[in-house]
Order: C-alpha cells, then sequence, then structure tokens
C-alpha cells in the first residue's frame, strides 16, 4: 500500500511538471493545462485502490490512514502547490515576473499563518471525511482501529498547529534589527 502512494505522490508532481514543461517549454498551453487538470484524479486512484484492498479484507493499517492523508492534503493545498509551482516556472521559462516572497515578519505573516492553518483545517476535515468512510465501508472495529489513530493523531497536529498559527496573531514576528 505504501507503495501505492508513492507511486500517487510521484505521479501528482509528474503530471504538475509535465503539465509546466507543455505550457513554458513547448507552448502548448491546451495540453498543459489537461494536465494539470488531471492532477486530481491521481486522487480518484489512490481512494479506489485503498476501498478496494479494504473491500477484498485487508486489515486497515496507519499506511492505509496515510491515503487519507495525502488525499486531504492534495485537495487542501493543491492548487497553492501548482501555483507556487506554476509561478517560478513562468520566471524561469517564460519570463515571467519573479515570484513574491512570503512575508517573514509582521501582521502579513500571522495572516498567512491563519490561510495555512485554515487550509490545514480543511484538509483534516476531507481526510477524516475519507477515513471515516473507510470505517464505515469495513465495518469492523477491530481490524479498522488504525485508521482511528489516524484520526486521533491528526486532530492532535491540527491542534498544535493552531497554537502555533494564531500565536502570531497574537504577538506577531518581528524582524530583528542588528545594532
Amino acid at each position: 500500500m505504501i507503495g501505492v502512494i508513492i507511486g500517487c505522490e510521484i505521479a501528482f508532481w509528474v503530471l504538475i511538471l509535465a503539465g509546466l514543461a507543455c505550457r513554458y517549454l513547448l507552448k502548448w498551453k491546451k495540453t498543459g493545462s489537461v494536465l494539470l487538470l488531471l492532477t486530481p484524479g491521481v486522487d480518484i486512484v489512490l481512494l479506489a485502490v485503498t476501498v478496494i484492498h479494504l473491500k477484498q479484507g485487508a486489515e486497515a493499517t496507519f499506511v492505509h490512514g496515510l491515503s487519507a492523508v495525502y488525499i486531504g492534503v492534495s485537495i487542501a493545498f493543491g492548487h497553492a502547490m501548482i501555483r507556487w509551482a506554476d509561478e517560478r516556472f513562468a520566471h524561469r521559462f517564460a519570463g515571467g515576473a519573479a515570484p513574491k516572497p512570503k512575508a517573514r515578519f509582521g501582521r502579513e505573516h500571522a495572516r498567512q499563518e491563519r490561510l495555512g492553518w485554515f487550509k490545514h483545517l480543511l484538509a483534516w476535515a476531507i481526510g477524516c471525511l475519507c477515513l471515516a468512510g473507510m470505517i464505515y465501508l469495513v465495518d469492523d472495529a477491530d481490524s479498522t482501529e488504525q485508521l482511528v489513530q489516524v484520526i486521533r493523531l491528526w486532530s492532535v497536529v491540527l491542534g498544535i498547529d493552531f497554537l502555533i498559527s494564531f500565536s502570531y496573531t497574537l504577538s506577531p514576528k518581528k524582524e530583528k534589527h542588528e545594532s
């Protein structure tokens, strides 16, 4: 199962790089757009393989849970990851504007951290829905305990991320001045 997750991650980035190469290097804008639009298909393949594996009687493991985490993160952060890569590719190969650096201090940095946490919350919600669906499909509490553990662990990580991300709202990071 871990091989499928790794394969889907590789396929995700291959589609992005192929799409950007078609768009900017080969000037095939439509082909590039189609390849970029295929990236969510990787998530569908991963979800289908995971569900089929579980329906065939495989005991749910932490790795099955990781597939749900991957899907949630891919959906919540995928557009931003593609935009990030697109800006850099356009700048490097097509004379596009230099990417604007992320704010590292002050209120803008705090806003970016909050936005990142809300994306994390979306990823968590999507991933937990996938995990709940897997638990429902298997319908055996003993063999799905690992999936419940993934939900618990991810919930703790989300809580820690909340504390860190929103701490910048209460106390914005200040630029260090050399004396």
